[in-house]
């Protein structure tokens, strides 16, 4: 698992280097303008779609159905399994996407309410909905691509899925420098972008699964026993594993009321958060999933408990220092990477505020990624559904108590946003933590008090090197961009370093992380 881990973790840390370069160049070119607010709408409306069907709840619920048909009936019941599941998949996002283009205005008013009720800002809306008509169809290329990228996991091929998402940020960065010339306004050219990714990624994947012999021939057949088993626990898993998606969407609708630049500074600030979380949280989550579904088919409770166990410790491991890292380096590390062109100090400011909040739910969204398996392995979707619901819940009243105070004391209502955000993924991940320990599927392993205080020591340590150096370092905007590189670099390394070297100090090696006999 770490070897698989390692692998979707490199491919993903190369595809999160290049998301930042690409969100460099989306600085550049439109600041935190009304085009800007528009275009991460549109973007982020497919994104939430596929997030929702593809990474989210059909992911979850094909793999542990492919696990059974692969452990029950080899390599010939799966073959079968994936022509219907394509042929169903298949025709259902088509139908969705027609919907969705068809219906842009209106998808668009739902998501972005705030610019549609009252017509208060009539061209920014009706720039989204142009928008969304182009990167709507994005949800059917995406998706079937992670149909795809399901398939080839579940054989333990995780490089080429997770190093599809590259293709996606090196394409919009040659639309928004290339392309960008060509189209009035120039942010037209990355909605185009985002059409031409997804054809790009879905054509990368297919080459492996001919290889795999696992290139499926769609056929429409929904009476099917696998497809039906698929659908029934897609269904509430699509509110159990996506509730952070939804609640990001919640953010994005409350934020159409907020004043411009407030759709932007959350994308900002969310892309650094979904760093740590993309590159190792992600990676692990994908990794255990297919070994969970195939130790509940094996009846091994035991080694399902440790993997587990293992998920736990290595999310935690890389969650807290990014946490601490991302709340103490916000405003530098943002400009750093964002300030130049369209961009001012005070968008970088509004951004840092919005990433300090988020830094409180970063262990929270790391947890529910590898907890969320541990229900779906074994086919309960209905038990995070109920989770994933009460976090709404909460979720909407802490917008209520956090937003309307910071907005009209502070104008800071975006930084209440992702405060309630960060209580949110605390609550499901307590909640998910909670239901694994009362149903007997997991009990912590010996260690875990001598594990935390490890972590406290070096987390305190890193975050006192950092506040010692920023005091002297504190003239950010005034540095050019190669001064404003070294110093973050300088930083990282140092508070990279003392957290590593106080870990080794306090005794933690790497045979803590192995499996146990």
């Amino acid at each position: 698992m770490l070897r698989g881990s390692s692998v979707v973790g490199s491919a993903t840390l190369l595809s999160r280097v290049l998301g930042l370069a690409r969100d460099i160049v989306f600085a550049r070119l439109t600041g935190a303008s009304d085009a800007a607010d528009a275009f991460f709408v549109a973007f982020k409306i497919p994104n939430f779609f596929r997030r929702l069907f593809s990474e989210g709840a059909f992911s979850q619920a094909f793999v542990p159905v492919l696990a059974e048909y692969r452990q029950n009936g080899g390599i010939a019941a799966v073959r079968e399994l994936n022509d219907r599941v394509a042929g169903a998949l298949g025709g259902t996002l088509l139908l969705v996407t027609l919907f969705g283009v068809l219906c842009a205005p209106l998808v668009a008013g739902i998501f972005a309410f705030g610019w549609w009720w009252g017509g208060n800002e009539p061209e920014k809306f009706a720039m989204t909905t142009e928008m969304l008509r182009i990167t709507f169809p994005y949800l059917m290329l995406i998706s079937l691509t992670g149909f795809s990228g399901a398939m080839l996991n579940s054989f333990d091929r995780f490089a080429i899925p997770a190093l599809t998402p590259v293709l996606l940020n090196l394409v919009l960065i040659g639309a928004a420098t290339i392309a960008a010339g060509w189209f009035e306004p120039p942010v037209m050219a990355l909605a185009w972008g985002v059409l031409a990714a997804g054809v790009v990624q879905l054509l990368f994947q297919i080459p492996f699964l001919i290889q795999q012999g696992l290139m499926p021939r769609p056929k429409w057949d929904w009476q099917y026993p696998g497809v039906r088993k698929i659908l029934r626990l897609m269904a509430p898993a699509i509110f159990g594993v996506s509730v952070t998606q939804i609640s990001l969407v919640l953010d994005t609708v409350l934020a159409s009321f907020l004043p411009t630049g407030s759709v932007t500074w959350l994308y900002f600030s969310d892309r650094l958060t979904e760093l740590p979380l993309g590159v190792f949280g992600v990676a692990v989550a994908t990794v255990i999933l297919p070994n969970l579904s195939r130790q509940h088919a094996g009846g091994d409770p035991r080694k399902f408990r440790h993997t587990i166990d293992w998920a736990l410790r290595s999310v935690t491991l890389i969650a807290l220092p990014a946490a601490v890292a991302l709340f103490v380096l916000a405003e530098p590390l943002l400009t750093v990477l964002f300030q130049y062109g369209n961009m001012t100090p005070r968008d970088m400011e509004m951004a840092a505020w919005s990433l300090r909040a988020y830094t409180f739910g970063l262990l929270s969204f790391m947890l529910i990624k590898v907890l969320a398996p541990g229900y779906f392995a074994r086919q309960d979707t209905a038990t995070p559904v109920k989770f994933g619901l009460i976090a709404i819940a909460s979720k909407m009243l802490l917008s209520l108590l956090f937003v309307v105070p910071l907005h009209i004391y502070f104008k800071l209502g975006h930084m209440g946003l992702a405060m309630a955000t960060a209580g949110q993924a605390a609550i499901n991940a307590w909640l998910l933590y909670r239901g694994l320990r009362q149903g007997g599927v997991y009990a912590p392993e010996a260690g875990w008090r001598m594990y935390l205080v490890r972590l406290l020591l070096a987390n305190l340590a890193m975050a006192a090197i950092l506040l010692t150096i920023l005091h002297f370092w504190g003239e950010w905007n005034q540095w050019l961009w190669w001064e404003r590189a070294w110093r973050m670099g300088a930083l990282v390394a140092a508070g990279g370093a003392t957290y590593g070297l106080v870990l080794l100090a306090s005794g933690l090696r790497p045979r803590h992380f192995r499996a146990t006999s």
